[in-house]
């Protein structure tokens, strides 16, 4: 039983060490880094069983930005927006 804890926490950190730092923001957050670039690029993901849950992805500066909400965000126009099925992040559920 301590093995599978073991492996779990080893495929968590790898994981991490794949994707880099991911920076969770709160949607307010999220909304102000989009608008800092120039046309930003956001992943979205629509999920929700009984009610719509959102998950937005975005760099700035080299770094990973990631926010999820329960309503749809308002982005900049000019934003390019890759619709997923699924996000996944390390440590969130």
């Amino acid at each position: 039983m301590a093995y599978a804890g073991g492996a779990a926490v080893a495929a968590m950190a790898q994981a991490v060490q794949a994707s880099g730092a991911i920076l969770t923001v709160d949607p307010e957050n999220f909304s102000k880094i989009a608008a800092k670039s120039g046309k930003p690029l956001v992943v979205i993901s629509k999920g929700g069983m009984f009610k719509s849950k959102y998950q937005y992805l975005t760099t700035y500066k080299g770094l990973v930005f990631f926010t999820k909400s329960e309503t749809e965000l308002i982005l900049p126009i000019d934003t390019e927006i890759i619709n997923v099925k699924k996000i996944w992040v390390p440590g969130q559920y």
